[in-house]
């Protein structure tokens, strides 16, 4: 059964009304937070405010347990009341609480004008008051803006009331209202002016005559003042007899200004935007005495600002009867109004003839305001060009006034400031169905969203796409979705009669200064992902170009995107705003000041990665592009975003593979291979072999297109390694065999040492172990011959690690024995790690757990020391399984359970397969059989889809 909510009436005492008759809510407090709400129906009323309100002076420990109890108690008598994170709201149409109703009224009389109809709904709004609104509660402060408010409403609405009597010749109803106002606010001399003409018009002329004898008293014997002008003229007109004049209509005045450009009428999302923005501007507020109520509205180019404002401006209308101002500052054009003919306006709207202007800015400043002291208005200054150019329209005191602009306006002292995105998903998708038609949309929703997505949903740009298929009703949506995928031509399609995104955003650029104007267009030549501040120093070739991409930033051309885990910002440009900035540059391929600037940027990467890998756990093998250009950011900034190689290598991921492809597709084959190579290690850590795989071959054909004969070698190696990772094997020798003939032709000895090493895993891992110790031992000599120590190191290891997979322990513990050594005088503690693994499975083999376990346990400490998760889980996974035969199951057990979810993080599926077996015996042998055959069913289905991938 749907249980009707009361009616509640707050234009008076509070009182609430079922079906049945009057409601009582019981108890003072319970009374208090209901009168909260509904002074603030329809909006989130924080725990803090009703908190506030109930216990204004020592609030209790338990209040908000109180507030949640005094809820409950108003939910149980009917009052449906809604729970949000931050509060509790009512949510009430107009017609079950008078001051909503009172308000609606008020709006419709406004819209329908000097009519009947205006005349009813003014009655009906006047008759919802029964006195003081909540005259029977305690007074709370947090409620005076709202009251004020209502008050304030009330009075207008009365006056208009009064206007519309005098004009329909009611002057003993006007004069019957104006006596009440009058007794409400004793020194209005405009409403005694009005009845003094009310009783004339009515041939009671000796009242008349008593009415100004009683203002006069009053005013000199408790002000000491006379009255002022207009007053002692209507008192000489009637004292002289003179014929009533016109009643003075509304209309004989200059009429009130409203100005607000027609609303959006299909405006879609953004009600929190909303919200803010009424809440903000809203007369709850503003005090009449009080700095003008200030809201900027922000945000890049064709996001939406002036259609929020105005959207905004009209559901704040009822509250400004004085009127609304709109004045379009020109912040885009190539010359901004000027403030002196904005202020001329502006008066002349507000009834100041050409003739009467002030000649001075100054002049006209101090009459605009005084003009606005006791009119309060909404003020709607669109598209500003700077803070002086508004600041010399903010009035005086009183009103309230909404801002829009393309920068950032973050000097008005109290302003809120609310900076535009573009719309979410669905509400973008919901703005192209109110265009082109819903079920259009939801018919092709693939479609739609790939639109969408080329428009990077910005409002403009979604409303050029859908007036192109609003006049093209027979275009199925994907017609437009084909035509929007190439970026290239994708400003070209975004285009519709007078409406182009391109022509906004070239509104914001030509604005920009010419350094700010060079890194826009390089900008647009990075791609898509965000970049680090550094990057315009690169473009500009100087180290803190922070002023740069503040100027950016501040055009909303250039967005910030966060902060990374190092602690350097991030930005980022919307892709459309990024298709103009390349459109601008004239690609890569361009020989210009942006290609040399992108050339730079690439510098920086490799720079950066280079240092950064340099520093991590493992660099062996790591090949090195030195044709490639460089560019070296500042040494404090370069040290502080690599201290940590890791977090640094974990924020640039997306940047660097995009920088490869940036390389490549700019015919930058040195730069392109050369970072793909120097990745190779931080790829290697985190088993990030698609990436790995994805950026070689990218730099492959990049260097063999450019006839780079060592690049092209490099990143066969490095693929090859790949191979052998995933077990196609016959792919990586043929790689490898390629790469090490190439490093032998241009005589690289060690890189044709490293070759030969890949090629010599492939044959043990293919179980030709012989042959794997000849190329082992070839790399060795190789190694020895030019000196390289760490190479030798890891040959020697590689040699151990055979003859150990030949159970030939002797040799085995010789080589093993003296890789640990070399690595130990090097100081190279990953190697280290690496034969101490080795080592660890050379004892379990001769049954000596207990130094197996050493071995391992200490290669799991110094992988960790290091922070690489992945040899650090070969080892957890190891010695877990040494600890499970022992007979420590626990331990062991949970040792491998830890190695499996590094395995599943990383994505090394190998390593998940086996360690997923081991788990898999261990749950078998200890009776847990449904356990068993879950972790056993898990391997056997890895190991499937390893081979199929690798098929």
């Amino acid at each position: 059964m749907v249980v009707e909510q009361p009616v509640f009436s707050v234009l008076g005492p509070l009182q609430v009304r079922v079906p049945e008759g009057p409601l009582r809510i019981a108890g003072r407090k319970p009374r208090l937070l209901l009168a909260s709400l509904l002074l603030d129906a329809n909006q989130v009323v924080s725990s803090d405010v009703l908190v506030e309100v109930l216990w204004p002076r020592t609030r209790p420990s338990s209040a908000v347990a109180n507030v949640r109890t005094y809820v409950s108690s108003l939910r149980s008598a009917g009052v449906q009341i809604v729970a949000q994170a931050s509060g509790y709201a009512i949510e009430l149409d107009a017609d079950r609480l008078d001051a909503l109703r009172f308000e609606d009224l008020v709006a419709r009389a406004r819209a329908a004008g000097r009519t009947e109809e205006a005349f009813e709904h003014l009655r009906g709004a006047l008759a919802l008051w029964r006195g003081t609104p909540l005259v029977d509660l305690p007074a709370s402060p947090l409620w005076d803006g709202r009251l004020r408010a209502l008050t304030q409403a009330r009075l207008a609405a009365a006056e208009e009331l009064v206007e519309l009597r005098l004009a329909r010749g009611e002057h003993a109803g006007a004069i019957d209202d104006l006596r009440e106002l009058i007794g409400e606010h004793p020194y209005r001399e405009d409403l005694w002016q009005r009845l003094i003409l009310a009783l004339h018009h009515s041939g009671r002329r000796a009242e008349a005559l008593h009415a100004y004898t009683t203002i006069r008293r009053q005013l000199v014997d408790e002000l000491g003042i006379e009255p002022g002008q207009e007053l002692r003229d209507v008192h000489a007109s009637v004292l002289a007899g003179d014929p009533p004049p016109a009643p003075a209509l509304p209309g004989d005045q200059p009429p009130a200004p409203h100005q607000l450009p027609a609303d959006v009428p299909d405006f879609t999302g953004r009600a929190e935007d909303v919200a803010a923005l009424t809440r903000a501007l809203s007369a709850e507020e503003r005090r009449p005495d009080g700095p003008p109520s200030i809201a900027v509205v922000t945000g890049p180019p064709g996001v939406g600002k002036s259609a929020l404002a105005v959207h905004c401006a009209h559901a704040l209308r009822a509250e400004y009867p004085a009127g609304q101002l709109y004045l379009c500052l020109g912040g885009t054009d190539a010359d901004p109004a000027d403030p002196l003919d904005l202020l001329a306006e502006a008066l002349r709207a507000l009834g100041v003839a050409e003739p009467a202007l002030p000649p001075t800015l100054r002049e006209r400043a101090s009459l605009y305001r005084s003009m606005l002291a006791e009119r309060p208005m909404l003020i709607f200054l669109d598209d500003a060009a700077d803070t002086a150019q508004v600041r010399a329209l903010l009035p005086g005191s009183g009103c309230a006034v909404l801002v829009t602009s393309r920068l950032r306006i973050a000097e008005l002292p109290g302003a809120l400031q609310l900076e535009l995105d573009v719309l979410p998903p669905a509400e973008a998708e919901q703005l192209l169905g109110k265009i082109v038609g819903a079920d259009r949309v939801a018919g092709e929703r693939e479609s739609a969203q790939a639109i969408l997505r080329s428009c990077g949903h910005l409002p403009l740009a979604i409303r050029v796409a859908g007036a192109r298929l609003a006049g093209r009703p027979g275009w199925p949506l994907s017609v437009l979705r084909q035509r929007l995928d190439d970026e290239t031509s994708r400003l070209d399609e975004l285009r519709a009669g007078d409406l182009e995104v391109r022509g906004s955003f070239e509104l914001s650029y030509r604005r920009l200064p010419g350094d700010a104007a060079l890194a826009f267009r390089a900008l647009g030549l990075l791609g898509s992902q965000s970049v680090p501040g550094w990057v315009a120093d690169a473009v500009l070739d100087r180290h803190r170009a922070d002023t740069v991409v503040d100027t950016l930033v501040d055009a909303n051309l250039l967005r910030l995107a966060g902060t990374d885990p190092v602690g350097q910002p991030r930005y980022r440009l919307h892709d459309l705003i990024r298709c103009a900035a390349k459109e601008k540059s004239g690609g890569p391929a361009v020989d210009g000041a942006e290609r040399h600037a992108l050339v730079r940027v690439l510098g920086g990467w490799l720079t950066a990665a280079e240092h950064a890998a340099t520093r991590l756990p493992t660099t062996l093998f790591g090949l090195t592009s030195h044709g490639a250009p460089r560019w070296s950011l500042a040494r404090e900034t370069l040290g502080r975003l690599t201290a940590e190689p890791m977090s640094w290598f974990d924020a640039e991921r997306e940047s660097l593979v995009e920088a490869v492809r940036l390389a490549a597709g700019a015919g930058l084959a040195q730069s392109a291979w050369g970072l793909a190579a120097t990745l190779v290690p931080y790829f290697d850590l985190h088993c990030l072999l698609d990436e790995w795989q994805a950026t070689h071959r990218i730099a492959l054909d990049s260097a063999r297109a450019a006839g780079d004969r060592h690049g092209e070698a490099a990143m066969l190696r490095g693929l090859a390694q790949v191979c052998v990772y995933q077990d196609r094997y016959a792919e990586a020798g043929a790689m490898f065999r390629r790469a090490r003939a190439i490093f032998h032709e241009l005589g690289d000895t060690r890189s044709e040492a490293i070759s030969i090493c890949g090629l010599a895993a492939v044959n043990q891992f293919s179980n030709r172990h012989l042959r794997a110790l000849g190329s082992f031992r070839h790399a060795l000599a190789m190694f020895l011959a030019i000196g390289d120590k760490s190479g030798e190191a890891y040959a020697r290891q590689a040699i151990g690690r055979v003859y150990l997979s030949l159970r030939d322990v002797r040799q085995a513990s010789r080589w093993l024995g003296d890789a640990l050594r070399l690595a130990e005088e090097l100081g190279d503690a990953h190697r280290e790690g690496c034969v101490s693994i080795q080592l660890g499975r050379l004892y379990d083999l001769v049954a000596e757990s207990e130094r197996a376990m050493r071995y391992q346990g200490h290669a799991l400490d110094i992988f960790e020391s290091l922070g690489d998760r992945h040899c650090g889980a070969y080892a957890m996974r190891n010695l877990g399984g040494l600890q499970v035969a022992r007979g420590d199951r626990l331990d062991g057990s949970d040792q491998l359970e830890r190695s499996l979810v590094i395995f599943q993080q990383l994505g090394d599926r190998s390593g998940e397969a086996d360690t997923y077996q081991t788990l898999g015996e261990l749950y078998r042998s200890s009776g847990r059989a449904a356990l068993a055959r879950h972790y056993l069913h898990q391997a056997l289905e890895l190991r499937r889809e390893l081979s199929d991938s690798f098929a």
